[in-house]
């Protein structure tokens, strides 16, 4: 008993000598400093990112995002895939690259002055250029997309199917106050079949 209670005491003394040495206090200010840090960079996100969460940090400072595409007529569906980064000499202007595929059920179209249903898709790439000045950001790309209408009617000659490339441009703006996010973004697809892809979105995001 008295050998265990002099081996406590001695873990007891040897535990108060570790927190006067102030090794405790140190590792507590390097994960403030850490937390800081990573704060930090959750704000400084591209100023084309869709969500200030659901992104990859890479090593290399690439920041990566995937997201789902939906409209809001039912009509299309499909993903945007998103990398960018921010070159160290620069550090408020952000440099990046987007993939699009997009598919569309029975989207309304003319084609020779007749009305007809179209499945379409579209597979897309843009380059993008942004700059943040403070908590705001204005981005634009620049590209080209593939696409492809087939009428829905199979009695429909097989001449009416359209496909072709077109330029794709768009322009936007993100805001961030604290942790909310809001963002406003114009996109367009030159080709007359594919107007329906034209889109101005407007979203708000809090992440918890």
């Amino acid at each position: 008993m008295a050998a265990s209670l002099a081996l406590m005491s001695s873990l007891a003394w040897a535990e108060q000598a570790v927190l006067d040495h102030g090794e405790a206090p140190a590792f507590t200010e390097a994960n403030g400093e850490l937390l800081a840090s990573l704060a930090l960079s959750r704000l400084d996100v591209p100023s084309f990112t869709v969500r200030a969460s659901d992104l990859m940090y890479l090593d290399n400072g690439l920041v990566v995002e995937g997201a789902d595409l939906e409209t809001p007529d039912g009509y299309t569906s499909g993903f945007r895939l998103t990398a960018g980064f921010s070159p160290k000499s620069l550090p408020q202007v952000d440099l990046g690259a987007e993939l699009t595929y997009r598919e569309s059920d029975e989207v309304p179209a003319r084609h020779a002055d007749q009305a007809m249903l179209l499945n379409t898709t579209t597979v897309g790439g843009s380059l993008l250029a942004g700059v943040r000045l403070g908590q705001f950001g204005v981005y634009a790309k620049s590209g080209f997309v593939e696409w492809e209408g087939d009428p829905v009617n199979q009695s429909e000659p097989l001449y009416m199917a359209t496909a072709g490339t077109s330029r794709i441009q768009g322009f936007g703006a993100r805001l961030q106050h604290k942790r909310l996010v809001s963002r406003l973004e114009f996109e367009e697809i030159d080709a007359p079949s594919m107007a329906h892809l034209n889109l101005v979105t407007a979203s708000l995001h809090y992440p918890f």
